[in-house]
């Protein structure tokens, strides 16, 4: 069963386009809520008079994405700690809201809040609320980035992100997925593991690999021939004297491990990835 939540962050642009990219989203469009002008416009909106917010809804598959997935990735890509406002953008339209369509949803929002607080200097102040009339926007404002180009940066500057992954990882989790560390070969659990299933970034859940792109390698890493539509992101890396392409995962940017061009398969790739980088899902 699909499921829909609301999220107010800003401009919804940009809004969009961060939860476009995730694997488990179904349909995104954005549009109105909030307030008490039926059928506003654009233009209304931006008088600050309308009551409703800049917001997109999300239609997902609980089953590929979870809601407190989709809840991390709001809290880390707007600064929830202003009132109504999003760095320049100002007026109540812009301001940081959740509006839930199931009593789980509610309760995930008020977890959330309580477990991101601590890494926010400021209280943060986003609205938890029903889902009401939702009023799309015109149709030049949907996928808008993906037919104009262009992005929206994201307001996160009060946010602690090193803390807040220290106190989610271990010791180890956090030397490699954050400091770009790397385990000892033959150590991790996923170098002789045959599940069938989907292997996620440890830091954030994003889905990297499937079980069928797996294959035994005398590396001693856990070794993948493909990664998963948009999942990894390639950098190259200088460190140790070496030039090598450094594998990070495209939703939270942590280090996962390297690309070689030495796979038996025939998509030639090597995703050497150390096993405590990854949590694994039948």
């Amino acid at each position: 069963m699909m499921l829909e939540i609301i999220l107010a962050a800003g401009c919804f642009w940009g809004v969009q386009a961060t939860f476009d990219k995730l694997d488990g989203i179904i349909a995104t469009e954005v549009g109105y809520t909030g307030g008490t002008t039926e059928n506003p416009t654009y233009q209304e909106v931006c008088t600050d008079t309308t009551g409703h917010a800049e917001a997109v809804k999300i239609t997902y598959n609980p089953q590929k994405i979870s809601t407190n997935e989709i809840l991390d990735v709001f809290f880390q890509t707007h600064n929830p700690t202003t009132f109504n406002r999003q760095g320049p953008d100002i007026g109540s339209q812009y301001r940081s809201a959740i509006f839930y369509t199931t009593p789980e949803q509610q309760k995930m929002a008020i977890d959330k809040i309580k477990e991101y607080q601590p890494f926010f200097k400021a209280p943060i102040i986003t609205k938890i609320l029903p889902a009401g009339i939702f009023y799309p926007a015109e149709e030049y404002h949907q996928k808008y980035f993906e037919k104009n180009g262009g992005v929206c940066h994201t307001h996160n500057s009060g946010f602690n992100k090193e803390a807040y992954y220290q106190s989610k990882l271990s010791p180890q989790q956090y030397n490699i997925l954050r400091q770009k560390g790397t385990e000892r070969p033959f150590s991790g659990k996923y170098v002789v593991f045959d599940k069938k299933g989907i292997y996620r970034c440890a830091a954030c859940g994003n889905p990297l690999f499937d079980s069928s792109a797996k294959f035994d390698s005398p590396c001693g890493w856990p070794s993948f021939d493909k990664a998963l539509p948009n999942a990894v992101q390639i950098k190259k890396d200088l460190s140790h004297f070496m030039i090598r392409d450094e594998v990070l995962c495209s939703r939270c940017g942590s280090h996962l491990g390297h690309l070689f061009n030495d796979g038996p398969t025939e998509t030639g790739n090597r995703y050497c990835i150390n096993s405590l980088a990854m949590d694994f899902k039948e």
